[in-house]
């Protein structure tokens, strides 16, 4: 039978997004940003702001990556719990933790405010309430931790004010937020351009070189052309610089998201948390309007290490069956998506410079909080671009090496897990024949000693690429949902013809003889650079992670 595309529509859709030029010359600024999320964006609104000249590029549209794929709660309530992360860090980087990510709520604001952005932003209240089965202590550490943090505001409530459930004792967060995210992002491009920034699109960046030009770096592209700037910033969710060392302190893992029409006033305004593994998150936005009848209440969770497993379908039902359960009012689901959100061992991103004294800048690691960091990111990079000191530097450095007892142990675990992919090089393919897959389906066929990602088009056609993915040689599982292959070792992603779609990778599947053709028959010779496929001996079964234990 033939798998079924989910509809890839986010509650975010319905938004007039600034049309950015092809990138089609070469170009020169002082800062070349790459990726137009709200980490790119905020940074270059920013520079652009203090007078910087800057470049935006990015391979597709403003909120195309993963920035628009959220569910936008602006919140310091972290995703990891403040009762976590007093495991992870001292009391001074909690309370600098917990102060820059209410500053980045204030600079959504302040922005908003200021450049008049039509993006219902609003101040709400976050609520954390448990899941059966927790620990009847985990409220009061949770309060505990905050208070530490410095979130004093953070208080005990007999129940969150929803009115189709009792949700039991709760956690307020006050004075949260939320947003429309690409109606932000285009109020962002807008400015930036008014400030003299360029935006530009199908700008595939594939290197950053700040060798070959004394005190500039060069913005490779895919097609030849290229930005000679002073710093270049990598805002792509999973940067490629550095190659190996920031991917093994962080792991992507896929989280899942519907939008249920619900009659408007049904689920009071606010975020709203349980304390499950994975746990669940929702909120209300407008969906036909502001005085419409009806919002979409959205309702994400069921994460699970990307590429690791493939049962999308079952984790959407889960969630509108859970969603139904608690929203007696909730009426057709109208979007389903997911997004990828990147996990740091220690629950902080990392943004700054990738080395010191280096003129390449990332953010990343966002983990589940993506609006806060990439807004953090924009005013912590833009401090260190003008050479300004920063009292978050150190506290998000990408260099940063946590030795508490969690990180490593978070450390350990995830390169376990990453080591147990590569043994999946000696088992079998998904099918046993390419025959198997269904028109518009794919799946990993053994060859040999290699195994190849197949592809099955619509019209009955197959195409053969390597499995291989192209970062660093894990192995691709072909996603249903999203007909895409995913890197079950580092996140990267790849359409369902091998194109890269998502870092840290940056070419391409290579391609692979016709899979009807007899075994080594008419391959073509290996790319330049291509890395073999090796078969790495581990002996472990690799089982599919919920996001780190909240």
């Amino acid at each position: 039978m033939t798998e079924r595309a989910y509809d890839k529509n986010t509650a975010w859709t319905h938004a007039v997004i600034p049309p950015m030029a092809p990138f089609a010359t070469d170009h020169g600024a002082d800062v070349c940003v790459v990726g137009a999320g709200i980490a790119g964006l905020t940074t270059a609104y920013l520079l652009a702001k203090a007078g910087k000249s800057v470049i935006v590029l990015d391979n597709g549209s403003v909120g195309g990556g993963e920035s628009g794929f959220t569910t936008a709660h602006i919140t310091h309530a972290l995703d990891r719990r403040w009762a976590s992360l007093t495991k992870l860090h001292s009391a001074g980087n909690l309370r600098h933790a917990a102060r820059s990510h209410t500053l980045a709520i204030e600079t959504i604001e302040r922005i908003v405010k200021d450049e008049e952005i039509d993006c219902d932003f609003r101040r709400v209240h976050g609520y954390l309430f448990t899941a059966p089965g927790s620990h009847p202590s985990t409220l009061r550490d949770e309060i505990e931790a905050a208070h530490r943090a410095g979130l004093g505001s953070v208080h005990y409530v007999d129940r969150a004010p929803l009115l189709d459930f009792d949700t039991g004792p709760a956690v307020r967060f006050p004075d949260q937020a939320q947003f429309h995210i690409r109606r932000y992002l285009a109020g962002l491009s807008r400015a930036i351009e008014r400030d003299g920034g360029k935006l530009y699109t199908l700008a595939h960046v594939t290197d950053v070189d700040e060798d070959s030009v004394p005190h500039k770096v060069v913005v490779k592209t895919a097609r030849g052309h290229q930005v000679l700037a002073s710093q270049a910033v990598l805002a792509t969710n999973s940067p490629f610089i550095p190659r190996i060392s920031v991917h093994m302190k962080q792991a992507g893992y896929r989280t899942y998201v519907i939008g249920l029409r619900i009659p408007r006033g049904a689920v009071p305004p606010g975020l709203y948390w349980d304390t499950a593994d994975p746990f669940h998150y929702v909120r209300v936005a407008n969906v036909d309007g502001a005085d419409g009848p009806d919002e979409v209440l959205i309702v994400g969770g069921e994460d699970h290490k990307t590429g690791q497993a493939s049962d999308a379908d079952q984790r959407h039902a889960r969630l509108e069956a859970w969603a139904r359960e608690r929203f007696t009012q909730a009426g057709e689901v109208l979007h389903r998506w997911s997004g990828e959100v990147m996990e740091t061992v220690d629950g902080l991103g990392y943004i700054g410079r990738v080395k010191r004294d280096s003129r390449i800048l990332i953010s990343t690691g966002d983990c589940g909080n993506g609006m806060t960091h990439g807004t953090i990111a924009g005013l912590l990079i833009s401090d260190l671009v003008q050479g300004r000191e920063s009292w978050m530097a150190s506290l998000f450095d990408p260099t940063r090496v946590n030795l508490s007892v969690g990180a490593v142990s978070e450390y350990v675990k995830e390169n376990l897990n990453v080591a147990c992919q590569y043994a999946s090089w000696l088992g079998k393919g998904d099918v046993d024949d390419a025959a198997q897959i269904a028109p518009g389906s794919g799946a990993v066929v053994r060859r040999g000693l290699k195994k190849l990602a197949v592809y099955r088009d619509p019209q009955g056609q197959l195409h053969a690429m390597s499995a291989m993915c192209s970062h660093l040689g894990g192995i691709v599982s072909w996603n249903p949902a999203e007909r895409s292959w995913d890197c079950r070792c580092h996140g990267a992603r790849y359409d369902a013809m091998g194109r890269v779609l998502r870092g840290p990778s940056t070419s391409d599947l290579a391609p692979a003889a016709p899979i009807e053709a007899p075994a080594g028959a008419g391959e073509p010779a290996p790319q330049p650079g291509a890395p073999e496929v090796v078969a790495v001996p581990v002996s472990a079964v690799a089982v599919p992670q919920s996001r780190p234990a909240t």
